[in-house]
């Protein structure tokens, strides 16, 4: 697999060390105008990739304001390499637009754990992908995580709603019981390790019993009229399924007028 990525930020510098810690790709090159830290080909300008370079795939990395003006360059490798996006907003249609109807374009929604190979990445295949091309971009993009398929690029913007923005209400979760174990009297330093740890330690549970559905797992750390029992009874008639229902519903009617 001949990989050419374009952009070696936060995200572009995730992938990159994962393919290069797991010797997955046959070449990468790099177009990252600034130094990163590779070892890997890095060139300044997408002007300077070399003639004989040959790309199976192609991972734009870049911001999404700035597609615009790089996705010329690379338009001379719409017949023969797949383009996976991870620009957040940019849908399939407007790659087609820069690089032809029959380009075969790949648009995933990565989240922010990536970084630390714990992401989760859904992507969407046009129908000019190719089985091939499917299976190499699963294998970029599983290298940060999770990553899994959607048949409607429509549900992009739900899956931006729960997993691409979902790592901030789990920090929000973090700030919220580090303020009300204050308010029990706890230090701020010790309340603030405890709900973090709390989460990291509940999260690292969940991952170790996939097939343990979250209910059955809060039920398991629930006794019959102890303490949990009772803070879940305030928690549970609190509406707190309304909340999140409200707020997924409004991230992704965002992501939607985003991409639109």
């Amino acid at each position: 697999m001949r990989v050419l990525l374009a952009g070696c930020g936060k995200m572009g510098g995730a992938l990159l060390q994962r393919w290069e810690e797991r010797d997955l790709c046959e070449k990468i090159l790099v177009v990252e105008p600034f130094e990163v830290s590779t070892t890997s080909t890095r060139i300044k300008d997408a002007k300077d990739i070399p003639a004989d370079f040959a790309p199976d795939i192609i991972v734009l990395a870049v911001k999404p304001q700035v597609l615009p003006d790089v996705m010329p360059a690379y338009q001379r490798f719409a017949d023969q390499a797949c383009f996976v996006s991870i620009a957040a907003g940019k849908p399939v249609s407007f790659f087609e637009g820069a690089l032809g109807s029959n380009a075969a374009i790949v648009r995933c929604m990565p989240n922010t754990p990536s970084a630390i190979g714990k992401g989760m990445t859904v992507g969407y295949a046009n129908l000019h992908c190719t089985d091939v091309q499917k299976s190499h971009a699963a294998t970029l993009l599983g290298a940060v995580g999770d990553m899994l398929w959607v048949e409607d690029e429509q549900l992009l913007n739900p899956v931006t709603a729960l997993s691409g923005s979902g790592p901030a209400y789990v920090f929000y979760l973090i700030e919220a019981m580090t303020t009300a174990g204050i308010k029990t009297g706890l230090a701020p330093d010790i309340a603030a390790r405890l709900a973090r740890q709390t989460v990291i330690g509940a999260a690292c549970l969940a991952e170790a019993e996939t097939d343990t559905p979250p209910a059955k797992l809060r039920e398991n750390v629930t006794s019959p009229g102890g303490t949990t029992a009772a803070a879940l009874e305030v928690l549970m008639r609190g509406d707190m399924q309304d909340v999140f229902n409200e707020a997924l519903a409004a991230a992704a009617k965002r992501a939607e007028e985003l991409a639109n």
